[in-house]
């Protein structure tokens, strides 16, 4: 895939995110790329279904099984708004995952090189090319305003 066609589908991705954050989730959105088209896309449900792997990434990623009918995801791109954590960037190396692409890094959780570098540990049968900061200007204010609501939130409780 061109470079250039990245932030087309990190767009896409925080069209997810949107929808997380309108749902009171962290808005974090996904989308798995084969061949230039869409074949599974996510945003964050672990309030909404009460499962801490309900993340954006482990969505999309679920979906793009269903359209190949097999957990291989070879030279398919995993785009998602806010760098992986551990379980969603285990879960594309794992998938055989080509790139995972992402905007904003995660220095509380991320897993692609702010706190761990999963995707380039050579201990692992397979490792993943990572692009970051894609649009990560476009992606930073979505999620201040969203801890901002959820620090006011807690102050107005306490």
């Amino acid at each position: 895939m061109n470079s250039d066609r990245y932030p087309h589908f990190m767009a896409m991705a925080l069209r997810e995110a949107e929808r997380a954050f309108d749902a009171g989730e962290v808005p974090v959105g996904a989308v798995v790329v084969f061949e230039n088209k869409v074949i599974g896309r996510g945003c964050n449900q672990t309030e909404s279904l009460h499962d801490a792997t309900a993340h954006a990434e482990m969505i999309a990623l679920s979906a793009a099984y269903n359209h190949f009918g097999d957990w291989r995801l070879e030279n398919c791109y995993l785009f998602s708004t806010l760098e992986p954590c551990a379980m969603c960037t285990g879960a594309a190396i794992l998938s055989r995952i080509k790139t995972i692409v992402f905007g904003a890094h995660d220095p509380k959780f991320g897993a692609c090189g702010s706190i761990f570098n999963l995707p380039i540990e050579t201990r692992l049968n397979h490792t993943v090319e990572v692009v970051s900061g894609v649009m990560a200007d476009e992606i930073a204010p979505m999620m201040q305003e969203f801890f901002r609501r959820v620090r006011d939130k807690r102050e107005k409780i306490n």
